[in-house]
């Protein structure tokens, strides 16, 4: 059993300004894109890390260029589904039973404390499953006026985040599904199966970058986890009794 990484990175960031799409704006002095397979292969023993790419795109390898253990799929199609069922063609040699991973190219702050709950609480699972948070906020249902027409039940409703995992083959057969290019997420799809992924708490830092103002907050999250690992790192100070 393997685990196998897919990063849909196909999309053209319509949300954001700029001659590049949003994968390759930088954080820290790092494409986003960048940021995110490294995150990845730093926490998990990946057999191998695919990144999907339009087939026009000409800024990965300047921004990004070879990496040991990545291999560059010009696969990427229009939607995330056409994307990553395309990727997952191109996984030849894995098993039934392997684990592919997929991965937002732009939530760059994922976490190794989230990706090893992911791994270990999935272990045995038969299906899969993904990261997210339990929704803590009131929820309002808008009507077409823009005005709040009700407030709607938050038990049990949960914000989903990436990574999905899920075995090989559920995936395979849960994007090949008809109707399967309506679902918003990996996870939406194997539901359409009569499965039921499950759910893993990620973390509220796992942020998705959507506009312009979400790349301050994710610098922000980065360097709090930065001071954390290097406080973490230090040794405990030993102090000599005072006389």
């Amino acid at each position: 059993m393997r685990y196998h990484a897919v990063i849909p990175a196909a999309g053209n960031g319509s949300r954001f300004e700029g001659d590049s799409p949003k994968q390759y704006r930088l954080l820290q002095g790092k494409p986003l894109l960048l940021h995110s397979i490294e995150r990845l292969m730093a926490a998990l023993p990946l057999a191998q890390t695919y990144v999907a790419i339009a087939a026009h795109d000409r800024w990965y390898g300047k921004a990004i260029g070879d990496i040991a253990g990545v291999t560059v799929l010009r696969c990427g199609g229009t939607t995330r589904h056409e994307t990553v069922s395309n990727a997952l063609a191109a996984l030849v040699d894995a098993a039934d039973d392997d684990w592919v991973l997929v991965h937002d190219a732009v939530r760059p702050c994922i976490d190794a404390a989230s990706l090893l709950r992911l791994r270990q609480e999935l272990a045995h699972d038969a299906v899969g499953g993904l990261l997210g948070l339990p929704v803590v906020s009131t929820l309002k249902r808008a009507d077409a006026e823009g005005r709040s027409a009700r407030t709607e039940n938050r038990d049990g409703v949960w914000h989903a985040q990436t990574p999905q995992m899920f075995r090989y083959r559920v995936l395979h057969d849960a994007l090949a599904n008809v109707g399967a290019a309506q679902c918003t997420d990996e996870a939406q799809a194997v539901e359409a199966m009569g499965l039921k992924p499950r759910l893993v708490v990620g973390s509220p830092y796992n942020i998705k970058i959507t506009y312009p103002d979400d790349l301050a907050l994710a610098a922000a999250i980065m360097s709090a986890q930065q001071h954390l690992q290097q406080h973490a790192q230090k040794p405990a100070q030993r102090y000599a009794p005072s006389r």
